[in-house]
């Protein structure tokens, strides 16, 4: 039994559900998000509360139970709160700074690497260049544009410099001359 998928998901005030057979279009204060999942998987709205059924216990069935769930739970919380990623960036010389709505990265490159936001994505940088906030309302973008943010220049393992997530723990490995 999934028990992810048996979850209730309560819909915060402010957001609106609208359920077509497989389509789901969610709107809060925040923006709109919709997806189409599996036509099994049945979706229904009771009294301010979403509920996921499966038609049966199959293993793909059970798979996709929580798996729907999720996403629209995820959505909910989209529409409503948002998401926010942040980004460290450690080395000398290394900083990002906006350029309008653009994220540019100073990252021991010969050039700048100009990152523009997809979508409903926003670009943040405070602490003088040393940190960088990502916000949005879909959970997936938020976390692909963080990560290929963190690709440009992934925190090598003598030093430590480069872009990490907060709070990410890099393994410091001892040079040739084997020094701590």
């Amino acid at each position: 039994m999934s028990r992810i998928g048996r979850m209730p998901i309560p819909l915060p005030e402010g957001v609106k559900v609208d359920i077509d057979g497989s389509k789901v279009v969610v709107q809060g204060n925040k923006g709109t998000l919709q997806q189409s999942f599996r036509p099994e998987m049945s979706v229904r709205l009771e009294a301010g509360v979403v509920y996921v059924d499966r038609p049966s216990d199959g293993r793909e069935h059970r798979a996709f139970h929580g798996l729907t769930r999720s996403l629209l739970n995820n959505m909910v919380i989209g529409v409503s709160e948002g998401f926010t990623r942040r980004l460290e960036v450690d080395g000398v010389g290394y900083r990002a700074e906006m350029e309008g709505e653009n994220l540019v990265l100073h990252v021991g490159y010969s050039h700048p690497v100009v990152i523009e936001p997809p979508g409903n994505v926003k670009f943040e940088a405070e602490n003088r260049g040393k940190l960088i906030i990502i916000n949005g309302i879909d959970k997936q973008v938020v976390g692909e544009i963080s990560a290929k943010i963190r690709k440009v220049r992934p925190p090598e393992p003598y030093k430590g410099k480069g872009i990490r997530y907060e709070g990410e723990q890099v393994r410091r490995k001892a040079g040739k001359t084997g020094k701590v």
